[in-house]
């Protein structure tokens, strides 16, 4: 470590100088001994409808509104030069090695012509067909006659496992040039309803309903399918013609044979033939590889050193060993295959194949029928002239070309799974995830290139993810986490939609909860792109969560940022309350704890409704509100409010303090009413029942206001315990008729009143008022109380203070005792 300048430097960290410049390394060779500099990350950004998606490997991917200068240019049609270009690129690569003959196309002149006659009217057909009847040499005859028909020429694409969505989009890319753009699914529409081309598929699996929806979107455009039977017919306005294709004629079956084997049949192989056409129904595919036996039968009988160490197509050096003698006819102990291997032939073919065939094929039914490239062979048989064996498969008759790729012939898989092939499957799949993973992550592969193995890339996800063995799972994580943003930006969303879908599935059983979290972002990514919000916010939110209890910062903004992004395209926003005059009331939350989402419940509202003459209820910090008019009380607010609860509580115990002094005084100590306490007060914390003295200190004597005689006798203990009330404090009065003194009765919430039912006027002043005329003593009622308008608050400059108002009780207990003591004097005076 520098002693200048104190910072890592070790591992090529260099630290900052005082100027904030980088300072070069003191050793330029002290790199070379540190960690590797990290992989450039591949970020690709793309433009889908009117948004732009960018394709990031670490956090995620990002979505966001096309910003101004960002968008892509319009696409254009591609010439004849470039869609021939595009049609070689989209060809199954040449299998190394000798060519392999070319076949004739026997018996199927008519259909071909029909063929042509529908496509050249404007017709869409279906050729249906079983699996090895040669729809796929008829499609491509067919397809090269058709070449000069439409404006667009002709589109080869690939039915296999794509639907209609992707087709659409695969006839888009054949025939417009778009470089890093796909279009939104109207702009597709538009788009491809203009495409005039005889639209050649094979393989195709989508039919009823979807096969209409495909139809309709290209009405210029003629369709040739190659289905399998059993296929969903479409609809009866779709007017597809159906065209059948069976199996060849004994004659044309003989005549194929002897093609593959490339000379004239023996009368035992023409036997042998019949058996097999009588049991195969004619299928071309069963023929060709019985001609690759009777081959490999010639081949043994002929040269037995053919398959010695020094191959078969090397010469033998002059220090080698002298040849085998050359067999004669009576030492041909080669039989014919039997029917059933006829029938089944795979596994006597592979049998007679190299090793690195053999290995090949257990990759394939590892990966489910799906070849490897060529070029990948050499890395995962382990065998540098391993791209060979493509050349001897295809040559079998065991592989079919499927778009691109090569994929096992029908039939042969099952027949290989059946004769032991698949035994290792798991740990093949395993290899071959670990090699993908490390290919599609190198920087010299393009996207396209990761989008032409995206088959294989899916299929080895597919075997590792059900499987329960350990680490078979995190082997399909690290793949589809490598390979997810390669085909995203290889524009291959159905592959890359079924690569996070396995991905999740993997880390969810690996146990990898930052990995899973990825996969539903990019799931929910990929739900915006396509349109479907509903899925988007599922998979975004429960990224979010994830990422949240990982304290993943950077993943969690990126999904908030989608988030936000899919609720303002969706576009419900929380309806608002609609209150009965019409006005639109905004919900702060519509969802409430125990509510359905999106429904109503039983419990009252959080908000009620206004009605029709008042304002909608608005949420705002409580303010203080002056006194309606017509005698409504003054709301207090903030400190005065607590001031006012105080003085009123310290009022309440003065009172009812001087309440039990005057019923002792009365000689009535033992009343029940005369201790009561209502519902509408509380029992105070200083009363001198508890043995407590008052909070309140006495205040001495006051002035004699009344006459001499209405002086109440002091009782020992409760000079101090009686507080004076700062608003008038009530005295003994007339004697009720059930023999209680009204001046221990309990203290009620309802205001004085006199005879008449006027309001008694009372005194304000400093000190504690008096009563200035005499009245009868009011009797407690039950009824609600009502406003007096003639109290006023009372201030003081002694403690505590506080207004007639603050309180309900205490202010009409104090107005009723100053209405019933009409010349009554201070019970503390007279103590004193």
């Amino acid at each position: 470590m520098d002693p200048t300048h104190q910072g890592p430097e070790e591992y090529g960290q260099k630290a900052d100088d005082s100027d904030g410049r980088r300072r070069p390394s003191r050793d330029a060779n002290a790199a070379d001994f540190g960690q590797p500099a990290p992989q450039q990350v591949r970020i690709v950004q793309l433009t889908v409808g009117d948004l732009l998606l960018t394709v990031n490997p670490v956090d995620g991917s990002e979505v966001e509104a096309c910003p101004p200068g960002y968008e892509p240019d319009a696409p254009v049609r591609r010439t004849l030069s470039e869609r021939a270009a595009h049609e070689r690129a989209g060809a199954p690569p040449v299998p190394a090695g000798p060519p392999a003959p070319q076949l004739p196309l026997l018996e199927r002149q008519e259909e071909r012509e029909r063929l042509v006659g529908l496509l050249a009217r404007g017709r869409s057909v279906r050729l249906t067909g079983q699996a090895g009847s040669g729809r796929t040499a008829l499609l491509d005859a067919v397809a090269a006659d058709c070449t000069d028909l439409a404006p667009d020429g002709v589109v080869r694409l690939n039915g296999h496992r794509r639907t209609a969505a992707e087709l659409l989009y695969a006839l888009f890319d054949a025939t417009h040039l778009a470089p890093l753009h796909r279009p939104g699914p109207e702009e597709l529409l538009t788009l491809v309803r203009s495409i005039g081309a005889v639209v050649v598929i094979d393989d195709l699996e989508i039919g009823g309903a979807a096969l209409d929806g495909l139809l309709e979107a290209t009405p210029e455009c003629a369709f040739l399918f190659g289905t399998a039977p059993g296929l969903a017919a479409p609809g009866a306005d779709a007017h597809l013609e159906e065209v059948l294709l069976a199996g060849l004629g004994r004659s044309a079956s003989l005549e194929l044979l002897e093609k593959v084997v490339e000379r004239p049949l023996t009368e035992d192989e023409r036997n042998w033939a019949g058996d097999l056409w009588f049991e195969s129904e004619g299928l071309p595919l069963r023929f060709v590889q019985a001609g690759s036996l009777l081959r490999q039968r010639d081949l043994l009988n002929t040269d037995p050193a053919a398959f010695d160490e020094y191959d078969y197509f090397e010469p033998r050096p002059d220090d080698a060993p002298p040849a085998p003698e050359p067999p004669t006819p009576e030492t041909l102990d080669v039989p014919l295959p039997s029917l059933g291997e006829g029938a089944a032939p795979a596994v006597l073919l592979a049998s007679r194949l190299s090793e690195a065939a053999r290995e090949t094929l257990r990759f394939t039914v590892a990966l489910g029928g799906e070849v490897p490239h060529q070029a990948h062979l050499p890395a995962l048989v382990g065998d540098t002239h391993a791209d060979a064996a493509l050349g001897e498969l295809a040559g079998c008759g065991l592989l079919s070309p499927a778009g691109p790729r090569y994929r096992l012939a029908a039939g042969v898989l099952a027949q290989l799974e059946a004769g032991g092939y698949a035994e290792s499957a798991a740990a093949h799949a395993r290899t071959a995830a670990q090699h993908y993973a490390w290919w599609v992550s190198h920087p010299s592969v393009t996207p396209q290139r990761a989008v032409a193995e995206a088959d294989a890339i899916v299929a080895a996800m597919g075997r590792l993810v059900p499987d329960g063995e350990a680490g078979q799972a995190s082997a399909a994580v690290l793949l589809a986490r490598s390979a997810a943003p390669a085909l995203a930006a290889g524009m291959s969303w159905g592959a890359w939609e079924k690569a996070l879908r396995a991905g999740q599935e993997a880390a969810r059983i690996a146990g990898e909860v930052a990995e899973e979290a990825y996969f539903h972002h990019e799931l929910g990514i990929l739900a915006l792109c396509s349109g479907n919000l509903d899925r988007a916010r599922a998979e975004l939110e429960t990224s979010i969560s994830m990422r949240g209890a990982l304290a993943d910062k950077s993943g969690a903004v990126a999904g908030r940022r989608a988030l936000a992004l899919v609720t303002d395209r969706s576009g419900r926003l929380v309806p608002p309350v609609r209150s009965q005059a019409g006005d639109d009331i905004p919900a702060v939350h519509q969802d409430f704890p125990g509510t359905p989402p999106g429904g109503s419940s039983p419990a009252p509202p959080l908000f009620v409704r206004q009605p029709a003459e008042e304002a909608p209820t608005v949420v705002a910090p409580y303010q203080a509100t002056a006194p309606k008019p017509g005698g409504g009380r003054a709301v207090l607010g903030g400190a005065r409010r607590n001031l006012a609860a105080a003085g009123a509580g310290a009022l309440l115990i003065a009172v009812l303090g001087t309440v039990v002094t005057l019923g002792l005084t009365a000689g009535d100590t033992e009343e029940p009413g005369s201790r009561n306490v209502t519902i509408e007060q509380s029992s105070p914390e200083g009363s001198p029942e508890d043995g407590f003295p008052a909070d309140e200190p006495d205040d001495g004597p006051a002035p004699d206001d009344g006459a001499p005689g209405n002086e109440a006798p002091a009782t020992p203990g409760t000079s101090e315990a009686a507080t004076p009330s700062t608003s008038g404090s009530p005295s003994p009065g007339p004697s009720s008729p059930d023999g209680s003194s009204p001046g221990t009765g309990e203290p009620s919430g309802t205001p004085s009143s006199s005879t008449s039912g006027a309001p008694t006027p009372t005194k304000t002043s400093p000190r504690p008022s008096q009563s200035t005329s005499p009245g009868p003593s009011a009797t407690p009622t039950e009824s609600e109380p009502e406003p007096t308008p003639t109290e006023a608050p009372t201030e003081s400059p002694e403690p505590p203070t506080t207004s007639s108002s603050a309180s309900g009780p205490a202010e009409s207990a104090s107005a009723s005792a100053t209405a019933e003591a009409p010349a009554s004097g201070d019970p503390t005076e007279t103590a004193a």
